[in-house]
């Protein structure tokens, strides 16, 4: 393909050689002979200071955001943005065939997704989705690097799905994601804001800067769906030319609204009121459920769906990996595996389970290394408040101490009456809780979710906790 083909919508600020280029890449160690490198400055390590061994390696051009001095660059101002403008060009603007649904905020992307995905193909609609989970398009599944991949990945997915004659994307975008430019150039049909809590600030540095990143998706939609129970769901769509929607539960002035709330262990159920009534079953319990199912609906409705299909879909709906996931075990105690990692995130499963428990909460969890330091003790005071019993151990301790990450926790443990026990072995703590439980005892796995693995100050090693609690019993 011709440079200036994929250049096209990016502003160049000198002139160059319309060369061919086979490929794209901001990847150094990828880059062959006529390979186009697009140089990005990251945390850690910046293209640009290997610009010119790219060219050596055959690279028919580098983009860079300043002068270099050297031959066959391009300038540009913002080349993370280019990047992404780029890849659209190389894969055929792909996106510009499906209509894209995009799901912002701290919770609840994953599981919304995943039931906004399911409705629309209750209906007969081929969607793609794109997430923290996986990648699918229909029901082919493809593996998940990032909440939102790099931006060749992204349009090489989009690719796939129009190929695989997909209507609708489904797709979480993170607050890095936006930040760092990875769907610039991308525009949404519905933008949807779920709820903002402290998350990310070892990557935004500050409260301001996730917003901000957040608010971008909104910037490049046609309409925004947006949770008025949260104190930043109007804030974030404030002044933009989308057209605005909102869902909530405690707000009876939404467009679409959640009444007579009731919960079992065996999901939730409500009246969702827009301009009709309709009773949703959706089969996930937990308070969070009643928003995730009903702002899946209120996209699916927005679509023009009959609201009889979209209520059946919801009915229908069998869950997503890692949330509110119950472990097989055959015992008079239940094991829960859940995704919360963040300080709200805590409280919503805990006070979920909570709401339908006959016995005892015992909460599971510790926290990442090398991550937000000050989420720890809100997580231990969260976690020790609302309990009845909680066993601290390791999440992802990554390069630091396992036994300092615990420390910080207990800092926001000390003065509550809720009794706990220390297990830095994560295996051996499950084994502890679950050797300890009793009737009716509720054990919640907190922070690992769908994830496979762990990431020692050793390495990465394979963990998976449906694993783990199979071994323990067996």
């Amino acid at each position: 393909m011709k440079l200036s083909e994929l250049l096209k919508s990016v502003e160049v600020k000198n002139e160059y050689a319309d060369l061919d280029a086979v490929e794209v890449t901001s990847d150094s160690r990828l880059v062959k002979d006529g390979y186009l490198f697009v140089c990005i400055k990251g945390a850690s390590f910046d293209g640009h200071s290997v610009a010119k061994e790219m060219l050596e390696f055959g690279a028919v051009a580098v983009v860079v955001d300043h002068d270099l001095g050297i031959d066959r660059q391009i300038i540009v101002s913002d080349t993370r943005a280019a990047y992404s403008v780029i890849c659209a060009n190389f894969f055929g603007n792909p996106a510009d065939k499906l209509e894209l649904i995009g799901l912002t905020g701290t919770n609840g992307k994953t599981t919304t997704t995943f039931l906004i995905k399911q409705i629309l193909e209750n209906v007969g609609k081929k969607v793609g989705l794109i997430g923290t989970v996986q990648n699918m398009v229909g029901d082919e599944i493809y593996p998940a690097h990032y909440t939102t991949p790099d931006p060749h990945e992204l349009q090489s997915l989009f690719r796939k799905m129009v190929d695989a004659k997909c209507e609708y994307c489904v797709m979480e975008v993170s607050s890095q994601a936006l930040a760092q430019g990875r769907v610039a150039g991308i525009h949404f049909l519905i933008g949807v804001f779920t709820n903002l809590t402290q998350d990310h600030l070892d990557y935004h540095k500050t409260w301001e800067n996730y917003f901000a990143a957040k608010r971008m998706l909104f910037e490049n939609c046609d309409i925004a769906l947006t949770n008025v129970d949260d104190e930043n769901g109007l804030k974030i769509v404030d002044s933009l030319p989308c057209k605005v929607k909102t869902y909530g539960v405690k707000n009876h002035d939404s467009d679409f609204t959640a009444r007579n709330v009731s919960f079992s262990p065996n999901g939730v159920k409500y009246e969702l009121v827009c301009d009709r009534i309709g009773t949703v079953k959706c089969p996930i319990p937990g308070r969070f459920s009643v928003y995730n199912s009903l702002c899946a609906a209120s996209v699916a409705l927005i679509l023009g769906f009959e609201l009889e299909d979209v209520l059946g879909a919801i009915q229908k709906s069998n869950g997503v990996k890692g949330r509110i996931e119950v472990v097989p075990t055959d015992t008079d105690y239940t094991v829960i595996i859940d995704y919360a990692h963040s300080p709200d995130g805590l409280e919503n499963i805990i006070t979920s389970l909570k709401e339908i428990a006959t016995g005892r909460v015992v909460t599971l969890f510790g926290c990442g290394g090398d991550r937000d330091k000050t989420k720890r003790p809100k997580m231990g005071r969260i976690a020790a408040e609302l309990s009845d019993f909680c066993v601290v151990t390791s999440d992802n301790p990554r390069s630091e101490d396992p036994s300092a990450i615990i420390d910080d926790i207990l800092e926001g443990m000390q003065d509550t009456t809720t009794p706990y026990k220390v297990v830095v072995n994560r295996k051996d703590a499950i084994r502890w809780a679950m050797e300890n439980a009793e009737k009716d005892d509720i054990i919640l796995l907190a922070g690992k979710g769908h994830e496979t693995y762990q990431i020692l100050p050793t390495g990465t090693i394979h963990f998976d906790e449906r694993e783990v609690v199979s071994e323990i019993l067996n």
